[in-house]
């Protein structure tokens, strides 16, 4: 995720990181060497480009303008019920590590042990489902806070995050059946365990289920069709102008198209998804902390405005 302060109106035309002009710099050049050509060949023999009138290309840009809002507006939604849900995960996490920390009897026999592993489970599963969700291995950042019969049982799931939370619901029930925990507060620490499968599924739920196809290729074909045809209208009333006008328009709305599939796949590491290393880190640094460790990792910094 880009993270930096408002820019001068200067420096806005000048910033290429977080923009999507790399990504659509061949189409709009594309559009601009097409406009220009039609401008020289009306130039030279104006008999054969006929009047237009714009108003059926204005038209239509508003209709294509309606539909990418649309669908931008859509990404958005999914880009922000995202972010909601690594909020409320963050809720689960300190919640959970405060509970267990405050209410495990660390004097009983196993409670301090019970204490360290409940927090640690939960430390892995926020760098697991960051992992499981970038489609990356989460070994190192998760195998120092597993014990080792563990984590070899996790190296043979297909989810971890979901493995990982079934083994806290093991040590709780060990909590129980040992009367480390009242069964008010087993089920209160179970509650936040349950929401956070919640988090999970609601995670997948996003990054498997994309945007239909059919509205998506609808939509660009419709922008690629309209930005082709709009020199043709447009040079007979603006001349050698037709090709800044026309890559205007084409960056307008190859732009909003580029930039709606960045915000439908949140979870990835494109410049407009969300910094999950970041707020896994956040959980991680926090928990550590409750347990009075002193040797803590350094919190996740932006490098060159991208924020991981």
């Amino acid at each position: 995720m880009i993270v930096r302060d408002k820019p001068s109106v200067f420096k806005l035309f000048f910033i290429l990181k977080g923009s999507v002009i790399p990504l659509i710099f061949p189409q709009v050049l594309f559009i601009t060497l097409l406009s220009t050509f039609v401008a020289i060949a009306h130039f030279k023999y104006p008999i054969i480009f006929p009047t237009y009138t714009i108003a059926p290309f204005t038209l239509l840009g508003v209709a294509l303008s309606l539909f990418l809002g649309f669908r931008n507006n859509a990404c958005y939604e999914r880009w922000w019920e995202a972010r909601k849900l690594w909020g409320q995960l963050i809720v689960n996490s300190r919640s959970i590590g405060r509970q267990v920390y405050s209410f495990i009897d660390d004097h009983k026999e196993g409670g301090e042990l019970m204490q360290k592993r409940l927090i640690n489970l939960t430390i892995a599963f926020n760098h697991a489902l960051r992992h499981h969700l970038r489609h990356s291995e989460p070994w190192d950042d998760i195998g120092k806070y597993l014990e080792p019969e563990d984590l070899s049982l996790l190296k043979k799931s297909r989810n971890v995050p979901d493995s990982i939370l079934r083994l806290m619901g093991l040590k709780l029930g060990t909590c129980r059946h040992k009367k480390l925990l009242s069964d008010f507060l087993v089920q209160s620490i179970d509650e936040h365990i349950t929401s956070m499968t919640a988090v999970q599924a609601g995670c997948e739920r996003i990054a498997n289920t994309p945007l239909p196809f059919a509205y998506r290729l609808l939509v660009q074909r419709t922008a690629y069709l309209y930005c082709i045809i709009l020199p043709f209208g447009l040079v007979a009333s603006q001349g050698f102008a037709t090709p800044l006008f026309s890559a205007i328009v084409a960056y307008t709305f190859f732009g909003l198209d580029a930039l709606s599939g960045e915000l439908e796949q949140p979870f990835g590491l494109s410049f407009n998804d969300l910094p999950l290393h970041s707020m896994s880190r956040s959980v991680e640094i926090g928990l550590l902390e409750m347990m009075g460790e002193t040797d803590l990792p350094e919190p996740i910094k932006a490098k060159y405005h991208l924020l991981e």
